[in-house]
C-alpha cells in the first residue's frame, strides 16, 4: 500500500479527506507536514490548470499540479519544473480545496 491508498479510497466513496504530505516538491505551495483537504473529483470539466491534484501517474501516487488537459488526460507535475507524465481521468481521484498549517 502507498502513502495515499486510503485516502484515495475514501475519494473514491464520495468523501473528503484530510492528510499531512510529506516532501518539498510543491514548495512555496504546499510545505512537508501541512494540512490538505482533498474533495473528490468526478468530472474533468472540474478540473483547471494549476490545480493540485491527488492522483496516480504510471503507479505513483502524488499530490501534484495539472500541467495539461487534452481529451480525457491530464498532464501531472510537480512544482519545480518537473513532469510526472499524463495519466488518464480516472487516475485523478480529488481536488486540493484547503491548506493549513
Amino acid at each position: 500500500m502507498s502513502w495515499a491508498t486510503k485516502y484515495i479510497e475514501k475519494l473514491l466513496n464520495g468523501e473528503t479527506v484530510k492528510f499531512r504530505p510529506k516532501g518539498n516538491s510543491m514548495l512555496p505551495k504546499i510545505k512537508s507536514g501541512q494540512l490538505c483537504t482533498v474533495e473528490p473529483i468526478t468530472n474533468i470539466n472540474q478540473l483547471n490548470i494549476n490545480d493540485i491534484v491527488l492522483c496516480k501517474v504510471h503507479g505513483k501516487q502524488y499530490l501534484h499540479l495539472v500541467k495539461a488537459i487534452k481529451d480525457n488526460q491530464v498532464q501531472i507535475g510537480n512544482n519545480k519544473g518537473y513532469i510526472n507524465g499524463w495519466t488518464s481521468f480516472k487516475n485523478v481521484f480529488g481536488r486540493l480545496i484547503n491548506i493549513e498549517d
